[in-house]
């Protein structure tokens, strides 16, 4: 009888939990069971490990196999698993040297000929071991390697093939050894569209300003062609730049589903469902729980255009993450957690037709009709989106005048000033203060507070709309380099939520 250990990890959430991948061989007739959770696609690693093993040029033992992966109460699923299984087998063989195996984890999924395919949740998987003190090297697929080694203290050791695996393990020759991988040179700073590109729009342009600054959420209103895509587009440009731990974090959520490319890192993730989206789609789910993207867009920009066409219990599924800034999704069999720090960028028409006050076109809907299609989004997720702007229609002679408006690189420059003086003053930027905070860090003049009050008094508004607008007021007063939050400041931030007049 042989046993070999090896380390590996499965993904639960955002969590890469560690595994221990347990091969035990016996005599009898020969069998191959794994055991431990495992779902169907660890379960078909039989016939790709064998084939695997055999091409590769060892002798598959004909011999009772069975493989346990450790701790059994925890789901395991995909392809990841290969690569430990079938240097386990061939540990317990003596066909491999066992003695340094404890010294790695392990990962990746093998083809029939034996070569190293990509996995997801690389980086994810790097980035669990050094948050729990890992001190083991990973060797992964080739394919992973340069997400994996984003994480500074991982030591990363890539591989294409079984057989350069094992031949790293039996050592005959330093040519033969896998050698550290490091992080590829990364790319200049991120390109987006720019914002010289937008005619006219200066007051939709200020209010995108003031929501960058201050990580505000914003809805726009407007006829069909006014630019509202056009502008949300552009939005990232805007953004204050991401740090490490934010593009770690961003990456890593990416990397969950395998559609981070390297190409991307520290770039702001924008994300634009279709409106016949479902509530999956949006908070993530399925048997094994995946980010949806709302989750997808952490630490970036969540765009959803013809907003009132989204299914209301659909958009209903935006508040909790929107205050929160996770989402937890719960199965019968397991529960995950994934951030969601997003900011949601919203556009729709003011009316099913979507000419409500157009200058030239007349608008063929009635109150009521109007009413009601504004009514498709929520009171209480209306609430919580702090700006809401309206975007006229642009005249035709701006269209046809050459675009004279200020490139993003300059407007940026005004945004991580006012972001750095929140972080310096407060730790956290204005959209995260919390009621205490906000009375600390919002000081209001007389004038602004008698006008506040009045606003609140008029208007019927929430207690939550009343901490929003503090929220945008001291955002506004952060550009201007004011300490204090002044008349101005409040009445523009009033003016930011009154889009929307049914």
């Amino acid at each position: 009888m042989s046993l070999a250990v090896l380390k590996s990890r499965a993904l639960a959430g955002m969590e890469a939990q560690e595994v221990s991948v347990e091969v035990h061989l016996a005599n009898g007739l020969p069998s191959f069971a794994i055991v431990g959770l495992a779902d169907t696609e660890v379960k078909e690693a039989k016939d790709r490990v064998r084939a695997a093993i055999q091409n590769g040029g060892f002798e598959f033992p004909a011999q009772r196999i069975t493989v346990n992966l450790a701790p059994a109460d925890l789901p395991k699923e995909s392809g990841r698993f290969d690569l430990p299984i079938a240097l386990g087998i061939l540990a317990a063989s003596k066909q491999i040297p066992a003695r340094r195996l404890h010294q790695y984890e392990f990962a990746g999924e093998l083809s029939l000929s034996g070569e190293l395919r990509p996995i997801r949740g690389a980086l994810a998987m790097s980035l669990a071991t050094r948050r729990n003190g890992g001190c083991l090297a990973f060797i992964l697929p080739l394919a992973n390697a340069d997400e994996a080694a984003l994480v500074s203290s991982a030591a990363i050791y890539p591989a294409d093939s079984l057989l350069q695996v094992c031949r790293h393990f039996a050592g005959k020759s330093v040519e033969s050894m896998l050698s550290r991988h490091e992080a590829a040179p990364l790319a200049a700073a991120p390109e987006y569209p720019d914002f010289a590109d937008v005619k006219g729009q200066l007051l939709a342009k200020r209010a995108l300003e003031v929501a960058a600054a201050g990580n505000h959420s914003v809805l726009l209103v407007g006829p069909p062609g006014s630019g509202k895509t056009m502008l949300a587009s552009r939005f990232p440009g805007l953004l204050p730049q991401m740090t490490d731990e934010e593009a770690l974090e961003a990456a890593a959520v990416q990397s969950l589903t395998g559609s981070f490319r390297i190409e991307n890192w520290k770039r702001r993730p924008f994300r634009s469902p279709h409106h016949t989206s479902s509530g999956a789609a949006l908070v993530g789910g399925g048997s094994v729980p995946r980010p949806g993207e709302i989750s997808l867009a952490h630490r970036g920009v969540l765009f959803l255009d013809e907003f009132p066409e989204f299914d209301r219990r659909v958009l209903d599924v935006l508040r909790e993450p929107m205050e929160s800034g996770h989402i937890t999704i719960s199965r019968a069999a397991r529960q995950a957690d994934f951030p969601a720090h997003f900011q949601l960028i919203a556009a729709m028409n003011p009316c099913p037709c979507g000419y409500t006050g157009h200058k030239n076109i007349a608008c063929r809907c009635t109150p009521d009709v109007r009413l009601r299609y504004q009514s498709r989004i929520s009171g209480p997720l209306l609430d919580r989106i702090d700006i809401q702007m309206e975007v006229a229609a642009i005249d035709p002679h701006v269209l046809a005048a050459s675009a004279d408006g200020e490139p993003s690189a300059v407007i940026a420059v005004r945004v991580q000033a006012a972001a750095d003086l929140q972080v310096l003053r407060q730790g956290k930027r204005n959209q995260f203060l919390t009621p205490r905070e906000i009375d600390r860090y919002c000081k209001l003049d007389k004038p602004a507070k008698a006008y506040l009050r009045w606003t609140m008094e008029s208007f019927h508004w929430s207690g939550r709309a009343y901490h929003r607008i503090l929220r945008v007021a001291r955002t506004i007063a952060d550009l201007a380099r004011s300490d204090l939050i002044h008349e101005p400041h409040v009445a523009e931030a009033v003016q930011y939520r009154r889009a929307l007049f049914g």
